[in-house]
């Protein structure tokens, strides 16, 4: 090869190299200069995509292994309307009406709680769609806004209709104009004289069709056809409300109602709950929507709570998202210290209950992924950083068989009490040693599984099925509390189980007319001589008039809250602390005490009122010999495969009373005596195949003719085991629901003999 010939092979492969880098430089020139922003963009939203995935959320179980909630999965739509605006194919209204027309055809109904009727003529679905009215502590009137008049408002598509409009004033002077702004003035077809200008006349509340036009407009909701407002204006033409062209009412309606949803999530109206576009969809509805291939619409697995009982409704509480104010909370939580809050907004969290009061057991430790998602939406890749970890299994202390046999006793019973003015009741069972809840029903009650349902249909109920009686009820105590003065007494030695008092009637102590014992008001009778024990069995006013007197009110006080009453018990679910009646109570209710008031606290009247779980508490405590126990629900927690035993309840003793053994039985005696000797509690009890103690209460009720009904008894007699105190609204005479009191320990013991302990997983079976 000649030199000549070989130079020229040479100038080409470095021609032809020369080519090649200029090419791949002005490539990378386009990919790094040009579009470096553009690209980087999209590389940064696809890495720096970060998803926190919530842990399965543990169950509740009673104290025998039955469970009692747990999850199931089911499949929710939700909404992605940045994804949709970014489709070349299709654009964001034609995707949603693909969307509707899906669920129509597979009858699924999706969230939509903007108060227009869904079809034509159009009209509001409440009276108050803007803003509603209500009264301050002064009585004066008050309009807070809608989510809806919020919106409006925030959107320019109304004038606040809470606030006053402004009184029409001139403006202020102004200095003299300059030729520029006189030539200004002149070609808007003005003066240049200043003159007065006034306040502009606020808008006026539309009407449902014209505020869905308003809303059209702002969310861009049209068809081919629609009108130009502007040059029609121009032209003087007029253009209807509901401007949407050849698109149909019925569509447009649809459409305005789901990005009304996410409006009010954008502009941070509501923040109580991420937008759901609809749950609980089934295979039919998932396989239609996948092959419409719609962007931006995400179809993802989620859990739900699953109820596997109808009762305990008040006990086991609900889940929901997180309102603004609880995440005000639980965006500072950060258990295992890391640095990132455990939860995030719109998380599900208990509401009540048990799901509240063991929130950070049950809910887990949340995983966190990174998603990379193609343009459509769609997830093409994931990394796990953490992988979450389930809720913990808590076992509560109760027995579901015995709180469902108690509610429907109650359901069943308190309609067919003698008094006609029966309102609400409830019923507590506690173990007698530990204080454990056994049962704690409160009637009327409702359905969790079907809570929302529930709640429309039964939030204005007189009755308030959604009030916890059993925990947050207070009621006079009646005659229940003659064992406390009794035992207070006995201890502070004003008294002997042998003293006797005689009854004469009418307890004058404090000047003529005193307060009556019952028996010589309603029947002109009297006890006679009557000694402790006697005077719990008759019940015997007169007996305890004396005896709380010598005692005085502040010793009586003493010995309540020793014994819990009109204090919180401890347990785990928010309760009411109660009231127990003295000087300080009645002073700072602008009332004035009297030295003879004592004679009412010491009957159980006066302003005393209890819960029944106090009053279950107190006789528990009472017949164990004096040792009051922290009442709880809580028994143990498990690991979420059973494997473990992570937590187990310690007792927490609150107070305890010294009660001299004979005291006691002086005290339990005529408990015993009111099962075995008086007629109308005893046709009950008799038939038990143990024996009983028990005490009956009433209480009037300002402005009611029928008192209060309580009944307090623990079982078995010799070796007590358990507690109970039933309370019913209006219910007259405490032995009313002897019956009652009867049918819960003969359920309560004959279940024993033949409840099995249902094994769960992972429990050896012996």
């Amino acid at each position: 090869m000649n030199t000549k010939q070989f130079h020229r092979r040479v100038w080409a492969i470095v021609l032809l190299l020369a080519l090649m880098v200029t090419g791949m430089g002005a490539t990378l020139y386009d990919l790094q200069i040009n579009n470096g922003d553009n690209y980087l963009k999209q590389t940064q939203k696809k890495i720096a995509e970060t998803q926190s995935v919530p842990a399965a959320r543990g169950n509740l179980y009673d104290r025998n292994g039955q469970v009692l909630v747990s999850n199931r999965v089911i499949y929710q739509v939700s909404l992605d309307v940045g994804l949709m605006d970014k489709d070349e194919r299709r654009d964001r209204n034609e995707i949603l009406l693909t969307l509707f027309q899906a669920a129509r055809t597979e009858g699924v109904e999706w969230t939509d709680n903007l108060p227009i009727t869904k079809t034509a003529p159009f009209r509001f679905t409440t009276d108050d769609p803007y803003y509603v009215v209500s009264q301050d502590e002064d009585g004066n009137e008050v309009k807070t806004l809608t989510r809806l008049g919020r919106l409006a408002v925030k959107l320019g598509w109304v004038d606040d209709p809470t606030k006053e409009p402004e009184a029409e004033t001139e403006s202020a002077p102004a200095k003299e104009p300059g030729l520029l702004d006189k030539l200004k003035s002149l070609l808007k077809g003005g003066t240049s004289a200043d003159t007065p200008k006034k306040s502009k006349e606020p808008k006026p509340l539309l009407e449902a069709e014209a505020l869905l036009g308003k809303m059209c407009e702002s969310f861009s909701i049209k068809g081919e056809g629609a009108v130009d407002r502007k040059k029609a204006a121009k032209n003087g033409e007029t253009v209807p409300d509901l401007n949407i062209g050849d698109m149909s009412k019925t569509d447009a309606r649809a459409l305005a109602g789901v990005l009304y949803e996410l409006n009010l999530r954008s502009q941070d109206i509501y923040t109580a709950a991420e937008y759901v576009f609809a749950d609980h969809v089934d295979i039919d509805f998932i396989s239609r929507v996948k092959e419409q291939d719609l962007t931006g619409v995400v179809i993802e697995a989620t859990t739900v709570r699953q109820y596997h009982t109808k009762y305990a409704a008040h006990l086991l509480g609900r889940v929901a998202q997180m309102d603004r104010n609880e995440w005000e909370y639980y965006k500072t939580v950060d258990e295992d210290g890391d640095g990132v809050p455990d939860y995030q907004m719109n998380n599900v969290v208990g509401k009540e209950g048990a799901e509240l009061a063991f929130e950070s057991l049950l809910r887990g430790r949340p995983g966190t992924r990174t998603v990379e998602r193609n343009t459509k939406g769609k997830i093409v890749a994931q990394d796990w950083k953490r992988e979450p970890e389930p809720g913990a299994n808590v076992v509560l202390t109760l027995d579901i068989g015995l709180q469902g046999y108690v509610e429907n006793l109650l359901a069943d019973a308190v309609p067919k009490l003698e008094s006609e003015e029966t309102e609400g009741a409830a019923c507590v069972v506690l173990d007698v040693k530990g204080a454990d809840v056994l049962a704690a029903a409160s009637y009327p009650t409702f359905d969790l599984a079907n809570y929302a349902a529930e709640l429309a249909e039964k939030a204005e109920d007189p009755l308030k099925p959604f009030l916890n009686r059993a925990l947050s009820g207070l009621y006079p105590p009646g005659s229940t509390f003659k064992m406390l003065t009794a035992i207070a007494g006995l201890e502070e030695e004003i008294i002997t189980p042998t003293t006797q008092i005689r009854d004469e009637g009418q307890y004058n102590y404090y000047g003529p007319n005193g307060p009556k014992c019952w028996i010589f008001r309603q029947y002109g009778s009297k006890h006679g001589l009557v000694n402790v024990t006697r005077a719990i069995e008759v019940s015997c006013n007169y007996f305890m008039f004396d005896v709380g007197r010598q005692l005085g009110i502040d010793k009586l006080v003493d010995y309540a809250s020793r014994f819990g009453l009109g204090e919180k018990t401890g347990i785990e679910l928010s309760e009411n602390p109660g009231v127990m009646a003295s000087p300080a109570y009645t002073e700072s209710h602008g009332g004035t005490w009297y030295q003879g008031n004592v004679l009412s606290v010491a009957i159980g009247q006066e302003s005393s009122q209890f819960t029944p779980l106090q009053l279950a508490n107190y006789i528990a405590t009472l017949v164990n010999g004096g040792t009051r126990n922290a009442v709880h629900l809580l028994k143990e927690v498990k690991s979420s495969d059973f494997s473990q035993v992570l937590q187990s309840y310690e007792p927490q003793v609150l107070d305890t009373i010294e009660i001299q053994d004979q005291n006691l039985n002086a005290v339990k005696a005529g408990m015993l005596a009111l099962t075995t000797n008086n007629n109308a509690v005893k046709q009950h009890f008799q038939s038990l195949p143990f024996q009983a103690g028990a005490k009956t209460g009433s209480a009037q009720v300002s402005g009611q003719n029928e008192s209060n009904a309580v009944f307090v008894c623990f079982a078995p007699y010799d070796d007590p085991e358990i507690a109970v105190a039933i309370a019913v609204e209006h219910g007259g005479s405490g032995s009313e629901l002897a019956g009652i009191a009867a049918d819960v320990l003969r359920y309560y013991f004959s279940s024993q003999e033949t409840r099995e302990e249902i094994p769960v997983e992972n429990t050896l079976i012996r």
